[in-house]
C-alpha cells in the first residue's frame, strides 16, 4: 500500500509496515458523523487488504481522540427508518476494526467518550496520554452504549464491572482506566514516543503469528459480537423513544443536570 489517503474527515498515511489513521474533525473534537464512519470503514477495508501493512495506529487530530457520536446526527434521525442505517454503519465499522487482519493500536489524547471509547476498545492495544479522559457516558442522556461496547467491556472487565462502568457513566482518568484493565498503557511522557516504542517492539516480533492468534479469537467471538451489535441497535432505538432520553438531550443542550423520571 503505497498511496496515502486524505479526505476532509479521515486521513491515512502509510510508512513502511505501519498505517496511521487519523480522525479529522478537530473542530468537533472528532465527533463521528455518518460520513466519517463510512470513510473509516472504507479505509480500514483497504488497509486490511494491503499485504505490506502489519500495524494500524488510530488517533484523533487536535485536542481529542473522539468525543463520540455527532449529536446533530442523533437529533436529525428521530425515526427508525433514518436511525437504523446509522447503527448499521456503526456496526460495520466496529466489526471491521475488531476483525482487521492487522495489529491495531488506539493512541488516545484528550477525550475518548461514548462511541469514541467504543472505537478504541475495538483495537488490540490502547495507549493513553496521562492527561486523557475516557468515559462510557451514554447513560447521561438516557441511552445505552453502542459500537459493541457491551461486548468489549464485558470481555475486558467481566459482567459485573462492565455494568457498573455503563451505569455510572463516569469520566475516568487514564490511570483509573489502566487500573481497571480498560486500557493497556499510560504514556510515560510523550504519547507519540510511547506509540513509536510499542510499534517498534511489535515490528521486531513474529507479527504473522500474532495476527493469526487475533484471527482465531476474532472468529471464535464473531457470533457474540454480531449478536450484541444487533441488540444494541434495537435497544438504542427503544431508549431514544423514552422521556428520559428526551430530557437528557434537552439538559445536554441547555448545559444543566437532567431530571430523569425512569420513563
Amino acid at each position: 500500500m503505497s498511496i496515502n489517503f486524505v479526505t476532509d474527515k479521515v486521513i491515512v498515511k502509510v510508512d513502511g509496515r505501519v498505517a496511521r489513521v487519523e480522525l479529522n474533525r478537530p473542530e468537533t473534537l472528532n465527533a463521528m458523523d455518518v460520513d466519517m464512519i463510512k470513510g473509516l470503514v472504507c479505509r480500514l477495508k483497504e488497509i486490511g487488504e494491503a499485504d505490506d501493512v502489519d500495524i494500524v495506529v488510530i488517533s484523533g487530530k487536535g485536542k481529542a481522540f473522539s468525543a463520540g457520536g455527532d449529536i446533530k446526527t442523533m437529533l436529525s434521525n428521530s425515526d427508525q427508518s433514518a436511525f437504523y442505517p446509522v447503527m448499521d454503519c456503526i456496526s460495520e465499522l466496529v466489526f471491521t476494526l475488531y476483525s482487521l487482519p492487522k495489529l491495531t493500536i488506539s493512541a488516545i489524547t484528550g477525550a475518548a467518550a461514548g462511541l469514541g471509547f467504543s472505537l478504541a476498545l475495538a483495537t488490540d492495544y490502547i495507549i493513553a496520554d496521562k492527561n486523557s479522559k475516557l468515559a462510557m457516558n451514554f447513560i447521561g442522556i438516557g441511552l445505552i452504549p453502542d459500537g459493541g461496547a457491551h461486548f468489549f467491556l464485558e470481555k475486558r472487565l467481566g459482567e459485573t464491572k462492565a455494568k457498573q462502568v455503563i451505569w455510572d457513566g463516569k469520566m475516568l482518568t487514564s490511570e483509573e482506566a489502566l487500573s481497571m484493565g480498560l486500557i493497556q498503557e499510560v504514556a510515560d511522557g510523550d504519547l507519540e514516543e510511547a506509540v513509536h516504542k510499542k510499534v517498534t517492539d511489535w515490528l521486531s516480533r513474529p507479527v504473522q503469528a500474532m495476527i493469526k492468534t487475533k484471527k482465531i479469537l476474532a472468529e471464535k467471538n464473531r457470533p457474540q459480537l454480531l449478536k450484541l451489535l444487533e441488540l444494541e441497535k434495537y435497544g438504542q432505538q427503544k431508549m431514544r423513544e423514552t422521556q428520559d432520553h428526551q430530557e437528557g438531550i434537552k439538559a445536554f443542550i441547555e448545559k444543566r443536570k437532567p431530571n430523569f423520571i425512569g420513563k
